[in-house]
């Protein structure tokens, strides 16, 4: 899912091309995509683009007259620069946002559709689709703490909360976590005061990091590659790999259709966390440290 550095790096690469340009039309190739019924999608066709803005893991679209269009691209939807007029074929695209100067496709891979646009009339309408969570740039460190601990969730939960922290997910939340060399499952109300500065900065850096390299990426071309895998990447998709501070293999904690990344020597003082469906098939057997672990694969 594209997080918060992905979508500065597409308002980045959208501002020089929309901004000041007329909305001409809305093409949808899936009705579904759609989710308000009022204001009508032609309301908005003919508006020009006043400003881009980001709420959460959405791109907000501000246009003339007090209109705006959200759009949320949730884990598989992306975004394309396209000639004008470009065709609006195949499974995967969705819609397209036509503008005198080029066409900005809307796709989403796979066969589920959960992509969304809503269009509102109001400034304060649009606030309806905020979940509230607070903007690390724009906090402090007791603001940071207060929200993460409102509940006592583990430190990968809240972190990836949008009611708690905006625009972070599962991959951001495994570097910052990996920067901060603390263990995914801590809950948030047994963390120490240093432990506290420690996450903070961890979450402001890795987060200024990311944006600052996308953004420069995206004055190059506009960013077709978006990608919650990416080769710089300290811990997140690197499973088995070498950690870049320590060099001991990273591990993983699987669970649904997601996983959290890890290093045990970084992050957990050696201890191996239990997979959910490993360790119930290992039972007492699941090892306990990064040396049991060793042991476990020489046999």
């Amino acid at each position: 899912m594209p997080e918060l550095p992905d979508i500065a790096a597409y308002i980045s690469a959208l501002e020089p091309r929309i901004i000041g340009q007329p909305l001409r039309r809305i093409r949808l190739a899936s009705a579904f995509l759609l989710r308000t019924a009022q204001p009508p999608l032609a309301s908005v066709e003919g508006r020009v683009v006043r400003e881009l803005r980001r709420i959460g893991k959405r791109i907000v679209f501000s246009l003339d007259n007090d209109f705006w269009l959200a759009l949320h691209l949730m884990i598989a939807g992306r975004l394309h620069w396209k000639p004008p007029e470009a065709k609006l074929g195949g499974r995967q695209n969705l819609a397209a946002f036509d503008f005198p100067n080029g066409s900005l496709l809307l796709t989403e891979a796979g066969s589920k559709r959960r992509a969304s646009l809503h269009i509102f009339e109001g400034e304060e309408n649009l606030r309806s689709i905020d979940p509230g969570g607070i903007d690390i740039f724009s906090s402090d460190i007791n603001s940071f703490r207060a929200a993460l601990t409102a509940e006592n969730h583990t430190l990968k939960r809240a972190l990836t909360d949008p009611r708690l922290i905006s625009g972070v997910g599962n991959a951001y939340s495994d570097e910052i976590l990996h920067a901060a060399q603390l263990s995914p499952i801590t809950l948030t109300q047994k963390l120490e005061p240093n432990e506290w500065e420690r996450l903070f900065t961890a979450t402001r850096q890795t987060l200024e990091l990311w944006i600052n390299r996308l953004r420069t990426e995206a004055k190059a071309g506009f960013p077709e590659k978006v990608t919650a895998f990416r080769k710089d990447m300290a811990v997140h998709g690197r499973y088995g790999e070498p950690c870049p501070r320590c060099g001991e293999k990273v591990l993983r904690i699987r669970y649904a259709d997601k996983e959290t990344n890890y290093c045990a020597r970084c992050q957990t003082g050696g201890k191996v966390l239990a997979d959910r469906s490993l360790s119930r098939l290992l039972g007492s057997d699941w090892p306990r440290t990064l040396e049991e672990l060793e042991a476990l694969k020489r046999r």
